[in-house]
């Protein structure tokens, strides 16, 4: 089973830059209409008229919304609706990552990590999955981290989040397994600019991840690692000791502690991967 995407309509929040807006690169020369979510739709125009520029038929709606509010979310689709748009294929990207020991970050900065990582996929799938099957066909496309395969001291609200996203994803995959919804979770590690000397076992580029994102979903596969070197890895991991997993642990909490890890606690936008892994930090919708 495939999820509806050639002439279809996809929604994408944080489509500004990263992972999302090589995902809207890849979508244009196949969708009818690509809807892009952020909180400043400032930030959205260059990537239309990129788009534009190249497909001229293409519809590229713009949408100013702060997807952690439920009610703005609803005018959201209200809107849309309206001017009948049918969204197809939701794709969740927008994230939050957290910087400093648990004890050190302020709660209102873990509440919005939360609210950003928890509550904004679960709402907008909500909203959305519904009316997919009630058409027997949709998709949900859900950009998280490998971070939830691991204990990372400095960030340990974000990698309780993102083994969030692995369980809503899987479980909510097997509720409409066979109900024309594909659903499906990538777990990205580190990501660099194309034009870097990337590392050829672990890190890649943002447009790389899209496009092996973009292939997995088309295969209908539950989860997705991009990169052979990052792939690799996250299948070892599960076969680790745990005990040993705590030591790899320590050793990320005395990098935290010495100064190696990020500076300064507080809550920042993540490039959906390992905080302190990043080469690239994009911006939440």
């Amino acid at each position: 089973m495939r999820p509806p995407i050639d002439h279809g309509t996809v929604l994408i929040t944080g489509a500004s830059e990263g992972i999302a807006q090589e995902l809207a690169r890849l979508l244009s020369r196949r969708v009818r209409t690509l809807v892009l979510v952020d909180r400043d739709v400032e930030r959205l125009k260059p990537l239309r008229e990129e788009l534009l520029s190249v497909y001229p038929t293409l519809g590229v709606i713009l949408e100013r919304c702060d997807v952690s509010e439920a009610r703005e979310v609803d005018t959201l689709l209200a809107s849309l609706e309206s001017h009948f748009v049918r969204v197809d294929v939701l794709v969740n990207t927008a994230a939050l990552g957290g910087r400093g020991l648990f004890a050190q970050v302020s709660w209102s900065g873990l509440e919005a990590l939360l609210r950003a990582n928890v509550w904004v996929p679960s709402l907008l799938t909500h909203r959305l999955v519904v009316p997919m099957l009630e058409r027997g066909r949709g998709g949900v496309l859900n950009i998280g981290s490998g971070a939830a395969q691991l204990f990372l001291p400095g960030a340990a609200m974000f990698a309780a989040t993102q083994r969030f996203l692995d369980g809503f994803t899987e479980s909510l995959r097997l509720e409409v397994e066979g109900r024309g919804v594909v659903v499906t979770r990538v777990a990205p590690g580190p990501l660099g600019d194309e034009d870097e000397a990337l590392s050829p076992f672990f890190q890649i580029s943002a447009r790389r991840c899209a496009r092996d994102a973009l292939a997995a979903f088309e295969r209908g596969e539950p989860l997705v690692y991009p990169g052979w070197g990052h792939r690799w890895v996250m299948r070892l991991l599960p076969l680790l000791p745990r005990a040993l997993k705590r030591s790899l642990g320590r050793l990320v909490l005395r990098g935290v502690k010495g100064g190696g890890g990020p500076s300064g606690p507080g809550v920042v936008p993540v490039g959906l991967a390992s905080p302190g892994m990043l080469a690239r930090e994009p911006t939440p919708a």
